[in-house]
Parts: structure tokens; C-alpha cells; sequence
């Protein structure tokens, strides 16, 4: 990617240090200096190396394990950036995490997804970059603009890649997934299906699933926008394989894997397991049937984008979805 980016500075916090550094290596750029150091008793401390004053600043920052670590290094170096003088604030933020505390389900109960929403725009950012946001309406808790990006594209190109778009289901693992599902068929030219969950609170999940659609001797792709501890995308696989499908694959943008996910998805019926880059794997975390995709082409396009007060709706619209 060849652009002018003479007064762009990209800074890279903890969470994901791989991704930071693809996308500048996408950007054709370096990543700026600055040290992050945890105290014994937790406090953070933040130094910015070099000058940002007047600077478009991109901060690349996930919102994952360790959720509140990451997330008050991001607050600070916010802070830091705005005391410097940078120009622009923009918080690149692949995985966005406490994006499921997006309502009040029962009485007494906090949004904290708009919590943090707000305490990004008052520590001083300027504009949010995201990818598959838990649900949509997220946008609406900043008033500040965001940009949502998705991964579908990304792995849409992979299943054509191996192969995958014949004789294939796209399968929606509950009702409020089929809108996503129904997408990344269109894209595939193929059907979908839908694991319709009689009773939500049940533990015994596999007694209590019905497959709508018709699977039988099709290859499935489970669509999901995360997999945490994998029990959504194992027990759909069960219910798929009652159904006499074929070759299964679990498809999710953010690799949460907290608890036995990876012992689960290991075990499963599942041929292969495809997330992409927002979270950092660690090594632990990795088995055999993980297939990772890097999203720094698309980060990298839309930071390109944003800083030269271009559309980022460019990067979709060669697809109808």
C-alpha cells in the first residue's frame, strides 16, 4: 500500500502487538515509540517517546483478556496523546470487549458497553475503529464517528480459496445470528440453515436443538461474531451431525477462547476452526484444527482511508450484502 503518510503515527499498546505491526507493515509505515510499564502493585505508567504534536494518531488496542488491563492502557495513553498535542485521536480497537452488556436485560443491571463508550470520548478520542461489533447499535453510544468493519469479506475469500463455496449451508447458531449468516450466504451463493434452541436456560443443549433447514450431506460453516467458551459452536455441531451433515467448520471473527474452549473445539465434530487475528492467540491456545486470518489488509486500508478524509464505505462496495 503506497500512500503519503508523512504526519500519520501509529502506536501499538499490549494486546495484540502482532496485528499492530502487520498493519503497519500493510501501511508502509513504523510503529512509534512508547513504553508501557505495569507497577508491581497494577498501576500502568506510559511514556510517548516521540513527538505527536499536530499528529494524526492512530492507537491500535484490543479490548480482551486481560479486559480492564487493556482497556485503562488504552485510557491512558488516550490521555497522554491529547496532553501532547496530537491533532487527531483515533482508537483502532479489532475486538471490543463488554460489547454484550449492550442493554438492560433485567432490572438493575448496568450498560457497560456505553460505559465504555463514554469513557473513550471523554478521555479524548477523537474517532473509534471496530470489527464485527457484538450488535450494530454500539455506533449509536458515541457521538463521536465510528467505523464498523467487517471480517465477512476476509473469510468469504478463504472459503472460496479451499474450495468451500459448493454444496455448502451457511448455519446460523440461534435466531439473532441469521441476519449474519443470511449475508455471508449471499456471498456464497448458498442456503442457510438454523439451529432453532427450544429452551435457552437448559443445560442438556443438544436434546433441546432442532436444525432448520436442510443439511443432510452438506458441508456447514457455523457462523458466529465470536467464540468464547465454544459451547454455541459445539453443541451446533452436534446437532448438525444428527442431522447427517457432512464436513463442519465453526467460523467466528474474535477468538475469545476463554474457559475449555479449546479443549471443546479440539474434541468436537468439528473439521476446522476458522477465527481471525483481532485477539492475540497465545501459543497455549493454538491446536490443530485453528485456522487464523489476518484482518490487517482491512485495518490497514481503512486507517489509509480515515487519514486521507476518504470514504471507508469504499472498501465494501464492490460487495451487495
Amino acid at each position: 500500500m503506497e500512500n503519503n503518510t508523512a504526519s500519520l503515527k501509529l502506536f501499538a499498546l499490549n494486546s495484540n502487538p502482532e496485528l499492530s505491526q502487520k498493519i503497519a507493515t500493510e501501511l508502509g509505515a513504523d510503529l512509534c515509540s512508547a513504553s508501557v510499564k505495569h507497577f508491581s502493585d497494577g498501576e500502568i505508567q506510559i511514556n510517548i517517546d516521540e513527538s505527536v504534536r499536530g499528529a494524526d494518531v492512530f492507537v491500535v488496542q484490543s479490548i480482551s483478556d486481560p479486559v480492564n488491563e487493556n482497556f485503562m492502557e488504552l485510557m491512558i495513553m488516550i490521555d497522554a496523546l491529547r496532553r501532547a498535542s496530537a491533532e487527531t485521536i483515533n482508537v483502532v480497537i479489532p475486538y471490543y470487549g463488554y460489547a454484550r452488556a449492550d442493554r438492560k436485560a433485567r432490572a438493575r443491571e448496568p450498560i457497560t458497553a456505553k460505559m465504555v463508550a463514554n469513557f473513550i470520548q471523554t478521555a479524548g478520542a477523537d474517532r473509534v475503529v471496530s470489527m464485527d461489533l457484538h450488535a450494530g447499535q454500539l455506533q449509536g453510544f458515541f457521538n463521536i464517528p465510528v467505523d464498523h468493519l467487517l471480517a465477512i469479506f476476509t473469510q468469504v475469500d478463504y472459503f472460496k480459496k479451499i474450495g468451500l463455496d459448493k454444496d455448502v449451508v451457511v448455519i446460523a447458531p440461534d435466531h439473532s445470528s441469521a441476519k449474519k449468516a443470511r449475508n455471508m450466504a449471499q456471498l456464497l451463493k448458498a442456503p442457510i440453515a438454523i439451529i432453532d434452541k427450544r429452551d435457552e436456560n437448559s443445560l442438556e443443549t443438544i436434546h433441546d436443538q432442532t436444525v432448520i433447514g436442510n443439511v443432510a450431506g452438506k458441508n456447514c460453516i457455523i457462523l458466529d461474531d465470536m467464540i468464547d467458551t465454544g459451547v454455541r459452536m459445539t453443541d451446533a455441531a452436534k446437532a448438525l451431525k444428527m442431522a447427517n451433515a457432512k464436513d463442519i467448520y465453526a467460523c467466528a471473527t474474535h477468538a475469545v477462547f476463554s474457559g475449555k474452549a479449546v479443549e471443546s473445539l479440539r474434541d468436537s465434530d468439528i473439521k476446522q476452526v476458522i477465527v481471525t487475528d483481532t485477539i492475540a492467540i497465545p501459543e497455549e491456545k493454538q491446536f490443530a484444527q485453528l485456522k487464523v486470518l489476518s484482518v490487517a489488509p482491512v485495518f490497514a486500508q481503512a486507517i489509509s482511508l480515515i487519514y486521507h478524509n476518504q470514504s471507508v464505505d469504499s472498501l465494501f462496495e464492490q460487495h451487495e450484502i
